[in-house]
């Protein structure tokens, strides 16, 4: 005993070391977020080109000089699309010089934000708005379809081609009003984030600037997830539109070029797409009535569309003829969207399956368990390790096991599904019977959804 007790105390100072290097790291991390934000704030306020947190003032300036307003919400410090923010700001000439003819505006953070104004994908970190000085949405920029590559939605090219297509809507306002009124946000549940009931006792209508800055700041991820427990606390269905939302274009099986302005680059064979007679080259004028600047406006048509399917008319350019053609969605067009890639499924793990993150299984390894191409193998890539994500480790899951059956389903093929039955068609606080493969064993599993 004396010899152990001699080992552990000549442990403690290797033990106080480590623990003084990991809190350093968190330290430096901590500051670097800060060190970020108010790098950003003395950047751009320093450049004397933009209105940094300040819309009222912008569209003051916009009234006066009749120009367009070009606004970005910028989320600091999340990286994802941090090259295409730089490029937008000091690296493109051609950026720069169609920027001349714009009232420019950078928000970073979304605390105060009107949403009347600003309904968006909040699983971005980099959005643009245009606007006439009367508060009129021309359109959107900035998406993407996983979190880190977005080098496939979106570009340099791309956004001067948005800006481009709107001072041509800007040149013909107000004769065009009838057709960007579609465009304009619908009146919101909550006027500004901090008004959810999930922000509300969190954080004010500012970013706190002279004190705890990053701790202040409401990141875009946090509207759609605290919209989401706003329905859950009442028991309510989880709409659509915050369950899958903004479907991107190839849901329909459009690929779009990063590079023009709402342009098919191929279309998916089999598709709604294919079907409604879309073809490579295509430039979508209007799409439901409204003119299409973007993968981003494309994304908004699709995201109020009925998730019930329906009809809607598409204008296309296509060499110098001027095509009408007929996109039908059927009922099930909307469950197709993949909703794995964002942060927000990181709630739905939780209340779903207990902290488990799932991908497909290679064809290897279904078809070494025999498993036909048509039943779920969903191999388990990690298990929450802390409250409230570790249900499915209290249950016993370990990671790479892998997943063939939830409450009796052997139909939900991607992560998306499981996530989109257990949301919706499983009581909260209900136990799924599931079952596993941990190498050729399988075994039984209960994991109750979160309360």
């Amino acid at each position: 005993m004396r010899v152990r007790l001699r080992w552990l105390l000549g442990l403690l100072p290797f033990v106080s070391i480590l623990a003084l290097v990991l809190a350093s790291a968190q330290f430096a991390s901590a500051q670097s977020r800060e060190a970020k934000v108010l790098g950003d704030k003395r950047k751009f306020e320093s450049l004397g080109l933009w209105y940094y947190n300040d819309l009222d003032s912008a569209l003051v300036e916009a009234t006066e000089s009749g120009k367009p307003l070009l606004v970005v919400l910028r989320c600091i410090p999340c990286e994802e699309c941090v090259k295409l923010d730089d490029d937008l700001v000091e690296a493109d000439p051609a950026i720069q010089q169609l920027m001349k003819s714009f009232v420019r505006v950078r928000i970073v953070g979304t605390n105060g934000l009107d949403l009347s104004l600003f309904e968006f994908d909040t699983d971005q970190s980099f959005a643009v708005f245009f606007f006439n000085a009367d508060r009129t949405l021309y359109g959107r920029y900035g998406t993407r379809s996983d979190r880190t590559e977005w080098q496939k939605d979106v570009s340099v090219e791309g956004l001067g081609k948005a800006l481009q297509a709107t001072l041509k809507l800007h040149r013909n306002y107000p004769a065009n009003r009838v057709s960007l009124s579609n465009k304009q946000p619908k009146k919101p549940l909550f006027a500004s984030p901090e008004k959810i009931p999930a922000l509300a006792s969190k954080y004010t209508g500012k970013i706190d600037y002279e004190g705890n800055v990053v701790k202040s700041c409401i990141h875009c991820h946090q509207i759609g997830d605290a919209m989401r427990e706003y329905y859950q606390a009442q028991d309510a269905k989880l709409p659509e539109s915050l369950l899958l939302p903004y479907p991107h274009p190839k849901t329909i099986g459009l690929i779009l070029d990063p590079k023009e302005c709402a342009t098919v680059e191929s279309v998916v064979d089999a598709s709604a797409a294919k079907a409604a007679g879309f073809q490579k080259g295509d430039r979508i004028e209007l799409l439901a009535g409204q003119p299409m600047l973007s993968f981003a406006d494309v994304q908004w048509v699709l995201n109020s569309f009925p998730s019930d399917g329906g009809q809607m008319a598409a204008s296309v350019t296509r060499g110098n003829e001027t095509i009408e053609l007929n996109l039908k969605l059927d009922s099930g067009w909307r469950p197709r969207e993949d909703i794995s890639w964002r942060a927000s499924t990181w709630g739905l793990r939780r209340i779903g399956l207990g902290g488990m993150l799932l991908k497909p299984v290679s064809d290897e390894m279904r078809a070494s368990l025999g498993i036909a191409s048509d039943k779920m193998a969903l191999v388990v890539e990690h298990v929450g390790a802390f409250a409230p994500h570790d249900r499915a480790k209290q249950a016993g899951v370990l990671k790479n096991d892998v997943l063939v059956e939830y409450d009796g389903r052997r139909d939900l093929l991607r992560e998306t599904d499981v996530l989109a039955y257990a949301i919706n068609q499983v009581e909260k606080g209900r136990s799924v019977p599931m079952r596993f493969f941990r190498g050729s064993q399988e075994r039984a599993v209960e994991i109750a959804t979160a309360k």
